[in-house]
């Protein structure tokens, strides 16, 4: 190493600490709020328990759960390349939308569950029949283990006849929780799930009706 090289050296490693100290400040300026801010403007207020924000998190996490398994049933119960791809996108788009929810929960500091009935958030509550559907629009124990016994364009009709009474349901919640949540969060989500269930039953329609059936 010649003499220049070695004195520069100290120069760069010099500098490089400086640029490091530089980018620790900044970022310390960017997450940690000033002591001036007004106290809205760097924390808000979880929604309470009792709230629609809470009461349509969990119940359409659950919701969306049964969902999510009824895609996974029917994906293997048949070859057709329609109804895959719809399974496929429902899999993915309602896991993420409950794992979003179930997140917002944590942060809300908020239990995942609750010992009351379900849709008490929407001015009147479900009394779960014992038949495995807790709420409107949710396959029975029964209706399942027959999707889970068919296999070609009988699962296809009976899962698309399911989904159909799903979404329906689904999008009534997500409407009422559009119109009544206090977040953004979940107004947003909610109105966004309206259009895309909407979406989707009408499409499920279609694809009842090419196969002689309707929901």
């Amino acid at each position: 190493m010649t003499s220049a090289a070695r004195a520069s050296r100290p120069m760069v490693l010099a500098g490089g600490a400086v640029l490091l100290l530089a980018l620790v400040l900044v970022t310390l300026m960017l997450v940690r709020p000033s002591s001036s801010a007004p106290a809205a403007a760097v924390s808000t207020a979880a929604p309470a328990d009792t709230s629609a924000d809470v009461g349509f998190a969990r119940d359409m996490a659950v919701h969306h759960q049964q969902a999510v398994e009824m895609s996974f049933i029917v994906r293997d119960r048949t070859s057709d390349v329609a109804v895959r791809r719809l399974a496929y996108d429902i899999i993915n788009t309602q896991a993420n939308q409950r794992g979003m929810m179930l997140g917002w929960l944590e942060v809300w500091g908020r239990a995942k569950s609750s010992p009351g009935a379900p849709m008490a958030w929407m001015g009147h509550t479900v009394t779960p029949r014992g038949d495995g559907a807790l709420m409107p629009g949710m396959a029975t124990d029964a209706e399942l283990d027959a999707l889970r016994a068919a296999k070609g364009r009988d699962a296809e009709v009976r899962f698309l006849k399911l989904m159909t009474a799903h979404h329906r349901a689904g999008a009534e919640m997500a409407q009422a929780a559009a119109t009544a949540a206090g977040t953004a969060e979940i107004r947003n989500l909610a109105s966004g799930m309206v259009l895309g269930q909407q979406s989707e039953i009408a499409l499920m329609a279609d694809m009842l009706k090419e196969r002689g059936a309707t929901a």
